[in-house]
């Protein structure tokens, strides 16, 4: 059985979706499912490849039990052929990452996490907390980890 492969794109890959891949790693290995998936991150932009997720991200998300442990690299267009789901966290990263392919099939796998929100269903995107406090961090994880059950539960699905 082939695993399924799981993407989240961000900016710079250094907040939200290193930590959606987190948060989604943490949801995964909860349910014994590590076997079956293959998660990573990546940023529509290049200004932290290699670098640690956000330091604040690091603390906000240890305190729940997450550990972020990947570093930043930029989306490619050889990721539409490596991964089954391509979860954006915003319009622009939407955009940034649709403008790479003019594949039917590759636009199917793309979609906002934003989409999977149960609850704080009033947010089209995940807000990007770095330039903001704490309280944006947190924000940040209640969205994700409401958004990566969902998602967690479709595939499965």
């Amino acid at each position: 059985m082939s695993k399924t492969s799981v993407l989240f794109v961000c900016l710079g890959n250094i907040c939200r979706s290193p930590a959606a891949e987190g948060v989604f790693t943490h949801l995964v290995n909860s349910q014994n499912l590590a076997s079956e998936f293959t998660i990573d991150s990546a940023g529509t932009c290049d200004h932290h490849i290699g670098e640690r997720a956000d330091k604040r991200m690091r603390e906000a998300a240890s305190k729940r039990g997450i550990e972020l442990t990947s570093r930043g690299r930029q989306f490619v267009k050889e990721d539409f052929k490596k991964f089954d789901h391509i979860i954006v966290m915003d319009n622009s990263n939407l955009e940034d990452v649709l403008s790479l392919t003019g594949s039917v099939e590759d636009k199917k796998k793309v979609s906002k996490l934003t989409d999977n929100l149960t609850r704080f269903t009033e947010y089209d995107h995940v807000p990007d907390p770095y330039y903001g406090g704490q309280d944006g961090f947190e924000l940040v994880l209640d969205l994700l980890e409401n958004s990566c059950s969902n998602l967690l539960n479709k595939i499965k699905a």
